[in-house]
């Protein structure tokens, strides 16, 4: 759809099933209202065209999800998660789907009622809002407009039922109640009554039943790609067996279809799909598939059976260890399908992420069941173009692939935080995935929708845990942290893309994160007792007291701030900015021990405790906090493998811990490693601080040999990165730092400008003898290419060439020959830091 259609007044009517709830007064002046509850509704349309049209733009939104059929083929599926008042639309031009004579338009509108993880409710205000609803326009070429409004047959279902766990809608469908064929040209509505016509019935709301009216406001394109992907079929039959039924101890399939895996069973013969047997009435047929690595998209199943046969299904990262505890309520999902008679397939309407399937069959009398095909439609973001890297060492060249696909399985409509668990937009875990896009993937969208989104702020300013979605709906304790990782996100896109428009609009938001510390600020200029949850990572690093890892990540927000606001000509506010950071910057030599040559974690009641670890000293100097002639000392202190330490609050051995967790929450944290010479260990998260602090120090080169720690992650099938060493989900975005690293800091390949404006490549290879690789810029792809002391580069921008000894050479834009003595490196301030200062 153009531009000037997207901007064309809105003929379609919201309309619903029934009148909206009509909270009274009081209610819908206090927001304090409820809505309806989860509900599935089915519209319907039936029209006539005379001749096929060259194009039918049609756009369409609802709330809370929709899928589109046209002539019972799926269109598509939206709206993206946004909050309420900057809700989107999806628009598709269907002419290739639409035949002359009758057609039919069908959409399936989800209501979740109670906020999950990707959709947050407002609360009903009178008229349009708190129930199922859908407004729809198209404007076929040379035929009449076809838009909601009280013509369009509906029918609320009841074939679905949902449960939410962590967040996550667990879809039940007994297709029993389905209506057959009813998104199909044909299908008798006759007793399906008509669309009610949903108007603002709030004070000034005028009975307007058009778009733009509250809550949703002036309704915004769709600001991403369209996602999609490969099907994917299961890998391996690991075990089919024939069981007694238990008395479940739960409703939840996921947890059904795993309870009795220790009953031993009488297996059944099916090393591949299609698996059949027979079972009686107190029996299941069991089924467990690998996939082979993990999935995320819509799962499907088609299956032979009797009418009533139930399937419950449940979805899981790792398989279930049989007489295993798990502590974290998200490991579990799934969904339950009662078929029709026959043949008949489920498809999923929610989005699930896994690699092992469990699957249990049961019927109320015996029955032939047979399973002929599981698959997992991949819904995933696109990632395009040119780019790439290779190497001499295959293990870093599958390191460089492995996080893509990690940052690909979490790449949906938003950053999240993994495809197996929760699916939240988490607000600093995004910044990782952003920079993975931002050098690896031409289509930016994605990258810069990441702030966008997050671009909700509390009312004191800071940002949500997660947004647009349950821990923003309920406004509660937050990551404050996690909004100086959004502030560094901004300062990406100003680096990368340079749309000072754009960025100018964040600014505000931006200031009002860092002035939210303001108040925390103690007599030295430092941050100390800070509330709420300061997370950092999930490593045993200390924030209580006076913080030095807080107080720096502060710093390093001001630092690119002023920058920003020079940028834009804020001259205030950028001396505001660097007058804060002189304050931090006076103080901050409190932390540092001489002895061990590196800055502690906190200072408390006025002592500087032992207690040290790689983020504190990563963070001091990617915020110019430490001393440039420490860099290297710092440097080289937090990479000593034999005094750096792995250590979580919260983790270990392979799992979450439950005790470490109860004592987290009572504010205790055992030191169970030697603080007065040990270092801990940064989490893969906030690696990229310590991979940025080591590249400002002119230590870039020893990036290769911290990158190659990833490679535990990758085994056992599992191409991604996991949340955390040693334990957490095996595919977490936020843990993707080394495939940025890769063009970053070892093929050297960054912004020299705003906006590539001018290309900086400063390769440090380290021990590999043979480089090359492609990055992403608005301008074309930057290729650069390291055999032993041989660059070649091409650029479509002017280039400059900094060597390991610090020398920068200017280049015009195109391709050149350069010799590169692989000489000892200096510190170079200018290295992912602030290039463009």
């Amino acid at each position: 759809m153009t531009g000037t259609a997207r901007d064309e007044p809105w003929l379609g009517h919201w309309i619903g099933a029934g009148p909206a709830p009509d909270p009274d007064v009081d209610e819908a002046v206090t927001g304090t209202a409820s809505g309806r509850g989860f509900s599935r509704v089915l519209f319907r349309k039936d029209f006539h065209l005379g001749a096929v049209p060259a194009a039918a733009p049609l756009r369409l939104t609802a709330d809370s999800r929709f899928v589109l059929w046209v002539n019972g083929r799926e269109v598509g599926r939206g709206p993206v998660r946004a909050q309420p008042r900057r809700w989107r639309y999806e628009a598709f031009d269907i002419a290739p789907l639409l035949k002359s004579g009758p057609n039919a338009v069908a959409v399936l509108v989800t209501y979740y009622g109670t906020a999950t993880s990707w959709w947050q409710a407002a609360p009903p205000e009178g008229g349009i809002n708190g129930d199922a609803c859908l407004v729809l326009d198209a404007r076929p070429e040379g035929a009449g407009a076809l838009a909601t409004d009280a013509s369009w047959r509906v029918h609320r279902s009841t074939a679905w039922s949902a449960t939410t766990a962590s967040g996550i809608p667990c879809e039940v469908l007994d297709a029993r109640e389905l209506p057959t064929g009813w998104t199909c040209p044909g299908f008798d509505y006759a007793r399906w009554p008509t669309a009610t016509i949903l108007r603002a019935r709030h004070w000034g709301g005028l009975g307007r039943s058009r778009p733009p009216v509250s809550p949703y406001g002036k309704l915004l394109p769709r600001p991403v790609a369209v996602l999609g992907g490969d099907t994917v079929r299961p890998a391996a039959v690991l075990d089919a067996r024939i069981r007694t039924r238990p008395s479940w101890q739960s409703d939840h399939p996921g947890a059904r279809a795993v309870q009795h895996l220790h009953s031993p069973g009488r297996p059944v013969r099916a090393a591949a799909l299609p698996a059949s047997a027979t079972i009686g009435a107190d029996q299941t047929l069991d089924v467990v598939l690998d996939f082979g690595a993990v999935t995320a998209g819509f799962v499907e199943l088609e299956v032979d059976a009797p009418a009533d046969t139930v399937f419950e299904l449940g979805y899981r990262e790792k398989p279930k260890r049989v007489g295993s505890v798990e502590t974290t309520s998200g490991y579990e999902s799934g969904a339950r399908y009662v078929c029709t008679a026959g043949r008949s397939v489920y498809s999923a309407l929610e989005p699930a992420g896994l690699r092992y399937l469990y699957l249990t069959a049961y019927a109320p009398t015996a029955a032939e069941v047979t399973i002929r095909d599981v698959r997992v439609r991949e819904n995933v973001y696109p990632h395009t173009g040119r780019a790439y890297f290779t190497s001499d060492d295959e293990e870093l060249d599958r390191i460089y692939r492995a996080g893509i696909r990690t940052v690909q399985l979490n790449s949906f409509d938003a950053y999240t935080d993994c495809p197996t668990r929760e699916q939240r937009a988490w607000v600093g875990d995004g910044v990782v995935h952003q920079m993975v896009h931002l050098t690896t993937n031409e289509d930016w969208r994605l990258a810069e929708h990441y702030v966008e989104l997050a671009n909700s702020p509390r009312s004191d300013g800071i940002l949500p845990l997660s947004v647009a979605g349950d821990f923003e709906q309920y406004e509660g304790f937050t990551i404050p942290d996690w909004s100086l990782h959004w502030v560094h996100g901004v300062h990406n896109l100003y680096r990368y893309t340079g749309d000072r428009d754009r960025l100018a609009a964040y600014l505000p938001t931006v200031e009002r994160v860092l002035r939210w510390y303001e108040p925390h600020l103690d007599e030295h200029g430092t941050l100390s007792d800070l509330p709420e949850w300061n997370l950092v990572d999930w490593s045993s690093v200390f924030t209580s007291g006076r913080s030095s890892i807080v107080s720096a990540l502060w710093a390093r927000g001001l630092a690119e701030y002023a920058e920003l606001c020079d940028w834009v000509g804020n001259a205030g506010s950028a001396a505001w900015a660097r007058e804060r950071h002189a304050g931090v910057a006076a103080s901050f030599e409190d932390f540092w021990d001489p002895r061990r040559g590196l800055y502690v974690d906190h200072i408390v009641d006025q002592e500087r405790r032992p207690a040290a670890s790689q983020a504190a000293n990563a963070v001091a100097i990617v915020s110019g906090l430490a001393p440039t002639d420490r860099w290297q000392t710092i440097a080289t202190a937090m990479t000593d493998r034999s005094r750096v330490v792995t250590r979580s609050w919260i983790g270990g051995a392979g799992g979450y811990d439950v005790q470490k967790e109860a004592d987290q929450r009572r504010g205790i944290q055992r030191i169970d490693w030697d603080a007065e010479r040990e270092i801990v260990r940064a989490q893969p998260f906030f690696s990229y601080v310590v991979h940025d602090a080591l590249a400002r120090a002119g230590a870039a080169d020893r990036i290769v040999d911290l990158i190659r720690d990833w490679s535990v992650f990758l085994r056992d099938g599992y191409d991604t990165f996991g949340e955390c060493w040693g334990w957490g989900t095996p595919v977490h975005g936020w843990s993707s730092t080394p495939t940025r690293d890769l063009i970053m800091h070892v093929l050297g390949v960054t912004p020299d400008l705003p906006g590539f404006g001018r290309v900086r490549i400063a390769p440090r290879p380290g021990p590999l003898h043979r480089v090359a690789g492609a990055a992403p810029t608005p301008h074309g792809p930057v290729e650069a290419a390291v055999v032993g002391e041989q660059v070649t580069v091409s650029s479509p921008v002017p280039i400059r060439f900094v060597d390991p000894a610090g020398r920068s050479q200017a280049l015009p834009a195109g391709s050149h020959r350069l010799v590169m003595p692989r000489a000892v490196p200096t510190t170079d301030t200018t290295s992912s830091g602030n290039p463009c200062a």
